[in-house]
């Protein structure tokens, strides 16, 4: 095409060399030169390449955002929930956590209280409540197990209450269990309840009483439950005289675990060669249960040692969990003791508390 118009522009040239020109000049405007397309011409900005684009700040369309703080390169930024859970975690590191028993005067269980029925005391300054629950949760629990000598004669009497404790209990717990006599034992990992009974079937009791290390033991151990709720069901005539750990230390650790622990004392009351070393355990008993804001029983017959294990699994499921911010905010590892009250109600009579002492105030670990 090209070279027929040149051939006329030839021709035309001797004759009209305006029009030559004009012809000339339009072609150039046009573009129809070797390698063009005709027609509107591109817009320069829209034919360049972000990568052409030297001004262009992060973040601007055309080129990848900068990752937000903590986030790796190529790494999705955190979903709402996650950010949710992250800032829970970050709150439990500093609410203090209390799990409480209310009874009236004559034990017997006081459930459906709220939040405002309450008040809460920290070295005798008044705390705001920031979190309050009452449900039913299943608990993870450790059953720490006497099968010493001294046990003779109580062991199956002892199977069955914990039988019935088992059948009282959440559907959803799960149970470990550590057996003692001169050592201690992890004989179940975490478990349901039958599993758990049916180790104790061919058990043969002998030895000395491993009774601290036992419990030493029950609170490293009750530390790896899947519930948040964790307590300890203790089952001993008390004597120990075979750990390696003082009362001393794992007094220190029981205020330190923040888990509840409950005691059931095999005692023969009375004289006897061993009524001494009765008493002895049964002091001991009840002050690692106090500690912890648990309880301690001593029933004398079969009966009385059914329902209190009985009772103990009812009063794990019915309980308040309360949580608070300490308005002292030091972390200097001292000792800080809790008082929980509740308000008096309009015809009720003084109700009785039961919470853990206290706690040290430490710097926790992430």
């Amino acid at each position: 095409m090209i070279m027929m118009m040149m051939m006329m522009m030839n021709k035309l040239s001797n004759r009209h060399p305006f029009l030559v020109t004009l012809a000339f000049v339009c072609l150039m405007v046009t573009g129809a030169g070797p390698g063009r397309a005709t027609g509107i011409l591109q817009d320069p900005v829209k034919d360049q390449s972000p990568a052409a684009k030297p001004d262009q700040k992060p973040g601007q369309p055309g080129q990848p955002a900068k990752p937000a703080e903590g986030q790796k390169p190529g790494q999705r930024p955190p979903t709402r929930e996650e950010i949710r859970e992250d800032e829970r975690i970050k709150l439990d590191t500093d609410v203090v956590t209390l799990t409480v028993t209310v009874t009236d005067p004559y034990n017997r269980l006081v459930t459906g209280l709220d939040r405002q029925n309450f008040e809460i005391f920290e070295d005798k300054v008044k705390q705001t409540i920031e979190f309050f629950n009452d449900d039913d949760v299943p608990v993870s629990l450790g059953i720490v197990f006497d099968v010493s000598g001294s046990m003779k004669g109580k062991l199956e009497r002892s199977r069955d209450a914990l039988r019935a404790f088992i059948q009282t209990s959440h559907n959803d717990d799960d149970f470990f269990l550590v057996g003692f006599n001169q050592r201690a034992n992890l004989l179940a990992e975490f478990t349901d309840g039958d599993s758990l009974v049916n180790k104790l079937t061919l058990v043969d009791p002998r030895g000395q009483t491993a009774l601290y290390d036992a419990a030493y033991l029950g609170i490293e151990k009750v530390k790896q439950g899947r519930h948040n709720k964790r307590a300890i069901l203790m089952i001993s005539d008390g004597q120990d005289n075979s750990s390696r750990y003082t009362y001393g230390e794992l007094r220190k650790l029981l205020k330190e675990a923040g888990v509840q622990i409950y005691c059931i004392g095999i005692v023969e009351m009375g004289g006897g060669s061993g009524g001494s070393l009765d008493m002895q355990g049964q002091a001991i008993m009840e002050e690692i249960s106090q500690t912890t804001g648990g309880k301690a029983f001593f029933p004398r017959s079969a009966a009385e040692l059914e329902d209190a294990t009985t009772r103990i699994a009812l009063e794990l499921r019915h309980q308040y969990s309360i949580g608070y911010t300490p308005t002292n905010v030091k972390r200097d590892g001292q000792w800080h003791k809790i008082k929980v009250q509740v308000k008096q109600l309009k015809g009720l009579p003084s109700l009785k508390v039961q919470h853990k002492e206290g706690y040290y105030a430490v710097t926790r670990k992430n």
